[in-house]
């Protein structure tokens, strides 16, 4: 088996996650669409490395004030990232027992800023220089994950569901995974058996976590608000639980995929208007707004009959969010997935681990029938990180 990195930070920007995943390639590897690869995994060890709080805050004003970013200030958090990346491998080999020339690749997803895949002239930006990740750490890099889908005609978003395909799907059992981070996203993984297997499906659902912690570090001083308790205390404000639906966004087809320059604190507060609410009850409707639209993601018609939801991601550890997910999908068994392997706080970062071997296997990265391209490619680029 040959290891590989895996580093991963996502809307919610509240650290970076790596994972160190050993990948083995079986008969099959060779097939020609990213949800094919037949390949063993095993999650070897996983670490968590948090922003530093002047680093956070400047990232967070830059993702919710593009329009205002100076090229001084891009160029310095480019590199800020990658240098806090850099420690977060450091700190994943410390934790693994691992030496750096014990490691084939590292795939870096990086920190996005901005994402306009339906822009005039689309594009999609992420940072963290991969060139100080592959200095720093002696390591082959595979970095920018999604423009080449973007510029294949795709929303390059998201990215997850061909690795929930590869170490998720089931024989004779249709299964769903749901990533709660800042962002939700689905993957459908249909039923496979005799014949062609069915096209996985998936796309970003709206708001996972990004507003409910926004919400929280404002009423309560906290980073999130821990196991949902706070909004299972509160009542759903059904005028602007429908206010907030009302987004077009939820009524688009897929495939899509969307960022906070779509669920902005200011999206929010445009929805509430001048009405005065308690705050726990806004963090309540936060917290079914997430469960509803994922639900009803799930009961697309072209959705057959739902066995299984797997939840990865922070949202995951929301018991209050768990919940009411499971009260919007009664017929449905709901649960992590660690039950199927891999703890959800590590899903991620596994996955960008996974996708640095698909691009230095040869093979495609993306599925079009989860983000449109026009067909599959390559994803990521490669920085060499062994000079002598």
């Amino acid at each position: 088996m040959t290891l590989y990195i895996g580093l991963m930070s996502g809307t919610s920007m509240d650290g970076i996650d790596a994972a160190l995943l050993d990948i083995e390639a079986g008969p099959g590897a060779q097939a020609g669409h990213a949800g094919s690869a037949a390949v063993r995994m095993q999650l070897r060890a996983a670490a968590a490395h948090h922003w530093p709080d002047r680093v956070q805050a400047r990232l967070r004003r830059a993702a919710e004030d593009s329009e205002r970013i100076g090229l001084t200030e891009f160029g310095q958090l480019d590199t800020m990232v990658a240098l806090e990346f850099a420690q977060a491998v450091q700190k994943l080999l410390a934790t693994a027992r691992v030496p750096a020339d014990a490691v084939r690749a590292i795939g870096s997803h990086g920190q996005t800023i901005l994402h306009r895949p339906q822009a005039q002239l689309p594009f999609t930006l992420q940072i963290g220089d991969p060139n100080v990740i592959a200095e720093r750490s002696g390591i082959d890099v595979v970095a920018d994950f999604r423009r080449r889908d973007v510029a294949a005609g795709g929303e390059g978003a998201p990215l997850m569901p061909a690795f929930h395909a590869a170490a998720f799907g089931f024989a004779g059992q249709t299964r769903a995974v749901v990533n709660i981070g800042g962002i939700a996203n689905v993957t459908l993984l249909p039923a496979t058996g005799a014949g062609p297997a069915p096209d996985v499906i998936g796309f970003d659902t709206g708001p996972g976590n990004c507003l409910l912690d926004a919400w929280a570090r404002v009423h309560l001083g906290r980073p999130f608000d821990a196991g949902g308790a706070w909004a299972a205390e509160g009542e759903v404000d059904a005028l602007l639980l429908e206010r907030l639906l009302a987004e077009p966004y939820f009524a688009r087809p897929a495939p899509k995929s969307t960022g906070r320059e779509t669920f902005s604190d200011a999206w929010l507060q445009l929805a509430m208007g001048n009405r005065a609410l308690r705050p726990v009850d806004v963090q309540a409707t936060l917290a079914q707004l997430t469960a509803v639209t994922v639900a009803d993601a799930l009961r697309r018609p072209a959705v057959p009959a739902l066995q299984n939801l797997y939840v990865c991601g922070g949202g995951a550890f929301n018991i209050d969010l768990l919940r009411r997910l499971r009260e919007a999908l009664p017929a449905t068994q709901v649960a992590t997935t660690a039950e199927c392997g891999i703890a959800p706080e590590h899903v991620e970062a596994a996955g960008f681990a996974w996708l640095a071997y698909q691009y230095l296997s040869g093979l495609p990265g993306n599925l079009p029938s989860v983000t449109g391209a026009r067909h599959p490619v390559p994803l990521g680029a490669l920085y060499r990180g062994k000079t002598g």
